[in-house]
């Protein structure tokens, strides 16, 4: 997606606007047009489909590949905008603006990630985005959000390498918790948490429970991590070798040799040859 694909020019101005960090600009731009932080735009696909001007600051969906370093400033300039109006669905726009800068590498990439995390919950935002930054790898926003009051769960303790608090909170957890558990373990590469929940019952050839990636299964998300030997755990626990996932219709191996995970390719090939024998 690029900027000539929005079709009202007004938009496409607000937008290059913020994409430029004309903080002027953008200022005049919604005092005469104060609609524009007002109304959804008829723009976008998927997760950024009828987007509000708010969620562009967090350039995810990539479009340019960088933000301006007063983008904090930009969206300022936009809350006040929407403050001034009384917008009622500001709320709205401020939870999904806060997923997508924690889901996204542009923000912190540009070294913005937490500097807008702050003001946007400065702002209204409820700090509930935490799955998102998992099932993104996006481990300093996660940390962020702890930090302002996100609810530590067993996902986000085992994602944030918290063993303590995975061993406790292991001891409660209900089985769709212990599902999002053993995904975010085999994402992230460990091994020795997999074993651990594995020893606590849950389905190795489970897709994961949605919000997470839930096309795939475990052994999918292990070989995605890159982890020889998170692999090894599940598939020696059972894990199903031939389980395609959801959207592209790869087995692990296929993914392992798509993504070039050589030492894992030639372990499940080896596996594979070995079933079927």
């Amino acid at each position: 997606m690029s900027n000539p694909d929005i079709l009202d020019p007004l938009v496409r101005e607000a937008v290059a606007a913020i994409d430029a960090g004309h903080v002027g600009a953008l200022e005049r731009l919604l005092a005469a047009h104060p609609e524009l932080v007002r109304d959804r735009i008829d723009y976008g696909e998927g997760y950024f489909q009828q987007p509000y001007l708010l969620w562009f600051v967090a350039e995810n969906p990539i479009r340019n590949g960088k933000l301006p370093r007063n983008i904090a400033q930009v969206t300022r300039t936009i809350l006040g905008a929407a403050e001034r109006q009384g917008v009622d669905s500001l709320r709205e726009q401020l939870d999904y603006a806060l997923e997508l800068v924690c889901s996204g590498r542009i923000a912190r990439e540009c070294g913005v990630q937490r500097e807008l995390i702050d003001l946007l919950i400065d702002s209204g935002a409820v700090p509930g985005s935490l799955m998102a930054a998992l099932a993104h790898r996006e481990i300093d926003a996660a940390e962020r959000l702890l930090e302002r009051g996100a609810e530590l769960t067993l996902l986000a303790a085992v994602c944030t390498g918290r063993r303590d608090d995975v061993e406790r909170l292991l001891q409660t957890a209900g089985d769709e918790d212990r599902q999002l558990a053993l995904a975010g373990a085999a994402l992230y590469g460990q091994a020795e948490t997999l074993a651990m929940l594995i020893d606590h019952g849950v389905d190795l050839n489970a897709y994961s429970p949605p919000g997470f990636h839930p096309h795939e299964t475990a052994l999918h998300h292990a070989v995605d991590s890159g982890s020889l030997d998170a692999v090894k755990v599940l598939v020696e626990a059972g894990a199903e070798l031939g389980t395609r996932d959801r959207i592209h219709q790869g087995t692990p191996l296929d993914w392992a040799e798509y993504l070039q995970r050589t030492e894992i390719a030639a372990y499940l090939a080896e596996r594979f040859r070995g079933a079927s024998n």
